[in-house]
């Protein structure tokens, strides 16, 4: 269903969009899908909705923050079920994404309250000089289907904390979760047209966001490709944007690590969602002096994680989201196969008894930079391993010229880690952690992975506008 003006509706057109589950590919649910005319409507309800919204105070929007994380929780276990079904993430990890969620909404619903100005010295007698923050406005959000909880968790949380007003277009992939959530916007009680959910054609819902000028700001989260696109798209009525754009993250092993610990990171950094999440380890470069122990390890641990569907007990790595995903791991395999690459374990599809969108987790050993996988982002469940000599060496070649989103690398070195983590040129680096998202710090990335940040207090600074104000007493 669409969610516009606080209501539930079908589309105009009476068009509808299946979604189907990646481990079966059998539908699982028809949903209407929204045009331009839907679209219209949803942010002429956020600018109407703006006025009354924007002047709550902190604490009341807070309020209206805290009622919906508490009925996510309590609505946990079925939203992570439900996030399972259509994007096929093994539930466990499911369930991982709610509690960040869960962290987003209350972060915010405190941040709410902290919304702070500023005086500034005058340098006249009679003058005061003072900054205020104020809500951009009506916010447009396009979300991706790998985490479709947390991602627009991570844009309307902190859009509703600063007053802002939302119309969002999740992923087509994955709309059940959006709706899901969405419902536990209307048992917050949150006003009509604050939130806004239209579901369906890229080219027209966006379209028409990027277009309308009563949107101020477009948050986008996908491919760089398509972030490129949206920000010409809202050149014309010169919008403010922030973009959580692709990712090539390296994750270097060096010859002082805990071998061990950096087998396990790496594969939570790597197969978590099939390697399906923008922050994954992509290039994996490891130390020549520990490259034979660490490739033995890894292939070994990583062979033995289970494939099958997320609903399963027990299951480690679920399907990729569709076939042209799969098409994409086959393809950087047999790239790095033409170009003397080794595969240490997986390198097919499983067998014939699993019908989704499955690839067999996958080492590939002797990679080197003529291959595919040292410069496209492959998004599945694909580890290439290179080496290196030199610490100067690795972080050359780990500073990718187009991407800077994550990095991550091991050591036990106190003056290695703060050298190479200066000298890399990315948005979040992980030293001996693979997991370092949470909703108290910034996400986002340099170069051509995106401008400006999500999370924390920094999260705040893209959904306000300062207004500076001088007084003359005189």
């Amino acid at each position: 269903m669409l969610y516009i003006n606080g209501e539930w509706r079908e589309s105009l057109s009476g068009k509808t969009l299946d979604v189907t589950n990646p481990a079966t590919n059998q539908t699982i649910k028809s949903v209407p899908s929204a045009g331009v005319e839907e679209t219209k409507q949803a942010i002429d309800a956020a600018k109407q909705a703006f006025a009354g919204w924007k002047r709550l105070t902190g604490k009341e929007r807070s309020q209206y923050l805290r009622k919906v994380a508490d009925h996510l929780r309590d609505n946990q276990d079925a939203l992570a079920g439900v996030v399972t079904t259509e994007m096929g993430k093994p539930l466990k990890e499911a369930k991982g994404e709610l509690a960040l969620s869960i962290d987003y909404f209350e972060w915010y619903a405190e941040e709410a309250k902290r919304i702070y100005g500023e005086t500034i010295p005058s340098f006249h007698p009679d003058k005061r000089l003072m900054l205020i923050q104020q809500p951009v406005g009506v916010v447009a959000a396009v979300t991706p289907w790998n985490f479709p909880v947390a991602m627009f968790a991570r844009k309307i949380a902190p859009a509703l904390a600063a007053g802002c007003t939302i119309v969002l277009k999740p992923a087509s992939a994955t709309p059940l979760s959006a709706i899901k959530v969405f419902e536990s916007f209307e048992a917050a009680g949150i006003p009509k047209g604050v939130v806004n959910l239209v579901i369906g054609s890229a080219s027209e819902i966006v379209g028409e966001m990027t277009r309308n000028p009563d949107v101020k700001k477009i948050t986008f989260t996908g491919s760089t490709e398509v972030g490129k696109k949206l920000i010409r798209d809202s050149a014309d009525t010169v919008k403010r944007v922030s973009m959580e754009l692709g990712g090539h993250a390296p994750f270097v092993v060096f010859d002082d690590a805990d071998i061990d610990a950096a087998v396990e990171g790496a594969i939570a950094s790597k197969f978590r969602n099939a390697g399906q999440t923008c922050v994954c380890l992509n290039r994996l470069y490891v130390s020549e002096t520990v490259a034979e122990e660490f490739g033995r390890k890894f292939a070994d641990k990583v062979s033995q994680l289970k494939l099958g569907s997320g609903l399963d007990a027990g299951v480690d790595i679920g399907p990729l989201i569709d076939e042209a995903a799969v098409q994409k791991v086959e393809e950087h395999v047999q790239d790095a196969l033409d170009n003397r690459g080794q595969i240490l374990c997986g390198g097919k599809r499983p067998d014939i008894s699993l019908q989704g969108n499955f690839y067999e987790p996958t080492v590939i050993n002797y990679a080197s930079d003529n291959m595919k996988i040292a410069t496209e982002e492959t998004f599945g469940p694909l580890a290439p391993i290179f080496t290196f000599k030199t610490d100067e060496e690795v972080i050359e070649k780990a500073n990718h010229p187009q991407y800077g989103l994550a990095a991550y690398f091991y050591t036990r070195d106190l003056g290695r880690a703060f050298r190479v983590m200066e000298a890399v040129e990315f948005g979040i680096v992980g030293i001996n952690d693979p997991l370092p998202t949470v909703a108290q710090a910034p996400f986002g990335g340099v170069k051509e992975s995106g401008m400006g940040k999500e999370g924390g207090k920094y999260g705040l600074r893209d959904y306000m506008v300062e207004k500076y104000v001088s007084i003359n007493l005189g």
